[in-house]
């Protein structure tokens, strides 16, 4: 499915929930919201691209935890300066940061926490013990598993505001047999059985996957435009969104 719509018509950027955080700095309740709601929609890339670096489920959701509570306070963003990209980088930035700052507190407690360090060496008379496994660096992810988790999170959002807009207008079912069409996964069910189930001829049911689709692009670009400053950034995402999910 091609995501990339012609270029929008030239219009006014309306303030986003990034400028408006920037503006705020968390000093104002709005700042503070509009905070609080693009960390919820962020929670899922920052929790596996902390599992990627080698935390357990458990540990990875505690210290995704953690890594948003310490965001989420008071005085948090002071050295963000307004205008100054995307939130999607500024949060892998700032991830990344928190994680080796973890990593060193953790050094740390293991340096005076009385515990005796484990031989290197293979002990006497058992050299056939598995020998103590040192994880390789280039097997840890890239910024590839947060880019993807990302663009799976805005696609995911978008699709449930579509599922939202068709229920509150009386047609849940309408939405349940197209929702293929959107996901890449019509092989799963024929058209003239879609449009059976939906009492349309194949010509409207055609055109009912068009404008679904025109507005699940709409819906996307919506998603994009509520992380970053211009108008030009949200073409941008839009491209790398693309990009990101046709990588195998």
């Amino acid at each position: 499915m091609n995501l990339l719509p012609p270029a929008p018509e030239p219009s006014r950027f309306a303030p986003t929930r990034w400028t408006v955080v920037l503006r705020a700095r968390g000093d104002s309740d709005e700042g503070r919201r509009a905070l609080a709601q693009l960390c919820e929609s962020y929670w899922n890339p920052v929790f596996r691209f902390v599992r990627g670096q080698g935390r357990g489920d458990d540990d990875a959701r505690d210290l995704t935890q953690e890594f948003f509570a310490r965001l989420l306070a008071r005085g948090s963003l002071e050295n963000v300066q307004p205008g100054r990209g995307r939130f999607r980088s500024y949060l892998l930035g700032a991830v990344k940061h928190f994680l080796a700052d973890q990593r060193d507190h953790e050094r740390r407690e293991k340096r005076g926490g009385g515990l005796v360090p484990e031989s290197l060496d293979g002990v006497p008379g058992h050299d056939t013990a598995p020998a103590l496994q040192v994880p390789d660096p280039a097997a840890l992810p890239s910024d590839g598993v947060f880019d993807r988790a990302w663009a799976l999170a805005v696609m995911a959002q978008a699709l449930e505001t579509l599922r939202q807009e068709h229920a509150d207008a009386g047609k849940a079912e309408h939405f349940e047999v197209l929702k293929p069409w959107l996901e890449g996964d019509a092989d799963r069910l024929p058209q003239e059985q879609a449009a059976a189930r939906l009492n349309l001829n194949e010509g409207a049911l055609k055109v009912a996957i068009h404008r679904l689709r025109k507005r699940f692009r709409e819906l996307i670009r919506r998603e994009l435009a509520e992380t970053v400053d211009s108008p030009a950034e949200v073409e941008d995402e839009l491209r790398y969104l693309v990009e990101v999910l046709a990588q195998p």
